[in-house]
């Protein structure tokens, strides 16, 4: 097998197997350029969720869901980038163990963003959430300003994170162990 199909929002996806390691393969779900999908998923993940004020998610896939998610509630959002940038003041940093990167990243938040942020009600959203190390990160990061997390959202919910009563997510993606 060198696919897995699913339906995901009402609509069916074949997702190439990538290999972790000697033991275990894992489904690539990538919604960059996938609009139709981008659009679905944010709807009906936005059915399921609590009401919120900001939603936040951390830099690169969860990006496209967060935006879109955004612009259909009318609510603002914010990314915990990867890098510093210039236009960043007040930096607040966190490292990420995520089972996709090889490596320890650090996730930043611009203090201005965490301080709109204080007290209001945030919504954190990603593609897939595995082992939820970037979920922690991004906990960590916005407990730092105090705000009240009122919910985990996901598209996928991948192997165990499948099983944990915290999160908010479409459909269960297997592992697929050797």
């Amino acid at each position: 097998m060198n696919s897995y199909k699913m339906t995901i929002a009402g609509l069916e996806r074949e997702l190439p197997l990538c290999n972790v390691n000697d033991g275990l393969d894992i489904a690539a779900f990538v919604i960059f350029g996938d609009v139709e999908l981008t659009v679905a998923a944010a709807a009906e993940l936005l059915k399921k969720c609590p009401e919120f004020d900001y939603i936040i998610t951390a830099e690169a896939k969860g990006i496209p869901l967060a935006y879109e998610m955004a612009r259909q509630s009318g609510k603002p959002y914010y990314i915990c980038r990867k890098n510093k940038k210039l236009y960043m003041r007040d930096i607040v940093s966190v490292e990420v163990h995520s089972i996709t990167t090889a490596k320890v990243q650090t996730l930043y938040l611009d203090g201005n963003e965490g301080n709109n942020i204080r007290g209001k009600r945030v919504l954190i959203v990603d593609d897939v959430i595995s082992t939820g190390e970037s979920i922690v990160a991004v906990e960590s990061l916005i407990n730092k300003f105090d705000a009240n997390i009122v919910g985990k959202a996901a598209i996928l919910a991948e192997g165990d994170a499948a099983k944990r009563n915290d999160l908010i997510y479409l459909e269960e993606l297997p592992l697929f162990f050797k």
